[in-house]
């Protein structure tokens, strides 16, 4: 009974000293320091910013001018871009397309499926190739013409994915992701050839003089006899087993064979006998992002005049001298697909789903206009994402079509968007445009014209 009275008193005391104490703080009049007011988040991204280095700090967007030179009025859309000598820089293309029709052209995208092939055209035909091994004559009119199953018959449907087209003259020259690349008459889908390749052939081919050129998935890269089929040289790259799906299009000049691998390696050799000229790599990764542990060269190496450029989807572009792979510059933006060089500069879409303008002398960005990028609102840690597809150039403006839905067109002047038309289903290839309408393939399959 006394321990209990005793601490009874004590709160009681220390419980009046203390009311004191705030009483006395009550009495007291805040002392208000002189001087602006700054925010605190302010301030520390101003000092952040200032301690990065020049190259990590993006800077804001601004209009520049472009000359694009006249629209061409192709009639043919070949193959890859990559090889300057079959490049249409600037398609002719009207203003205010609209759907003009859509065909079925076989198997879409899956979760083990998809499809890789951007579409080619000429001589008023389209040629696709869906997700598993079927390839697909379509007329400009939306009819089609003839269908080619390439499975092999010691394959099962399904087993192999992805593949590339090239054409050229009566032959269209298809790598599927069995291993095999097939040589088939234009007209009517027969198989004039074919090559084992011993290795995923889901690298799109590109045809060039006598040979036809393509990168396998066990990081080796080919020229084939376009007249028979049969093997010139081969070349190999460090091995690397983890490979993107669609290795990238091999770019031509009328010496060199410059190849993108897995490894991040670009090679260039003598086209005519495979001897090694240089070698190179895109090295760099952009941190905090798991995609950066996959060093692929994503964007297929483009040659424009002096120089080749060439991407991962790590966060590095790199732009090359092309006689000896001299770095010119390396800008920290990662292309998932081939760069568009045009009237002094360089477009792209990056690793950040960003359509990016840069400088060609030099690598600095102009400006950058960010599309959308995951599918949900609120991402969880792993996430789908959408892809865009491009750029191009066509009708004066830049153009993207997107698994999002849209075909969409920017001015390539400062990158505000002009228009954007729906894709049923969303895009699952690049565009291409020949003879003034754009074709894409969309995700469930179907081959769509614009005009």
């Amino acid at each position: 009974m006394k321990t209990g009275r005793y601490w009874g008193s004590g709160q009681a005391a220390a419980l009046s000293v203390l009311a004191l104490i705030l009483l006395g703080a009550c009495s007291e009049r805040e002392a208000i320091l002189p001087g602006e007011r700054e925010n605190v988040r302010s301030v520390l991204q101003t000092a952040a910013l200032a301690a990065l280095p020049e190259e990590d700090i993006i800077p804001e967007n601004t209009t520049r001018p472009i000359s694009l030179g006249p629209p061409r009025d192709n009639g043919a859309w070949s193959q890859s871009s990559g090889t300057s000598a079959q490049r249409v820089s600037h398609a002719a293309f009207g203003r205010n397309p609209q759907l003009l029709w859509s065909a079925n052209i076989g198997q879409g995208d899956s979760r083990r499926l998809r499809i890789t092939a951007d579409p080619v055209v000429a001589d008023q035909r389209i040629f696709t190739l869906d997700a598993g091994a079927q390839v697909v004559a379509t007329s400009v009119a939306g009819a089609r013409l003839w269908a080619k199953d390439l499975t092999p018959q010691t394959d099962a449907p399904g087993q192999g994915t992805g593949g590339g087209l090239a054409l050229e003259g009566d032959t269209l020259y298809v790598s599927v992701g069995y291993g095999v690349l097939y040589a088939l008459e234009a007209a009517t889908g027969v198989i004039k050839w074919h090559q084992n390749l011993e290795a995923s052939g889901s690298g799109r081919p590109t045809v060039f003089g006598d040979f036809v050129y393509l990168v396998a998935g066990d990081s080796s890269a080919w020229a084939v006899r376009k007249s028979d089929g049969r093997v010139q040289w081969k070349v190999a790259a460090a091995l690397d087993r983890n490979n993107v799906l669609g290795a990238p299009a091999p770019a031509l000049t009328d010496q060199l064979a410059i190849f993108g691998y897995g490894s991040g390696q670009i090679k260039a050799v003598l086209r005519r006998s495979g001897v090694a000229r240089w070698g190179s790599d895109v090295l760099g990764r952009r941190p905090g992002r798991a995609l950066a542990s996959i060093n692929d060269v994503t964007g297929s190496p483009v040659v424009d005049r002096d120089r080749v450029y060439a991407g991962n989807q790590s966060g590095r572009l790199s732009a090359l001298d092309l006689t000896s792979a001299a770095p010119i510059w390396t800008a920290r933006e990662g292309a998932f697909g081939a760069v568009w060089p045009v009237g002094g500069s360089v477009f792209l879409m990056t690793d950040l789903n960003e359509l990016v303008r840069l400088d060609a002398r030099n690598g600095r960005r102009i400006w950058g206009v960010p599309l959308p990028n995951f599918v949900k609102e609120r991402p969880r840690r792993k996430s789908e994402i959408f892809t865009h597809h491009g750029p191009i150039v066509a009708g004066g403006r830049l153009i993207v079509a997107s698994s999002d839905g849209f075909l969409r067109s920017f001015d390539p002047r400062d990158g505000t968007l002009i228009s954007a038309i729906d894709i049923p289903s969303g895009a699952t290839t690049a565009p291409v445009v020949a003879g003034g309408t754009l074709y894409v393939v969309s995700r469930n399959g179907q081959l769509h014209a614009f005009r």
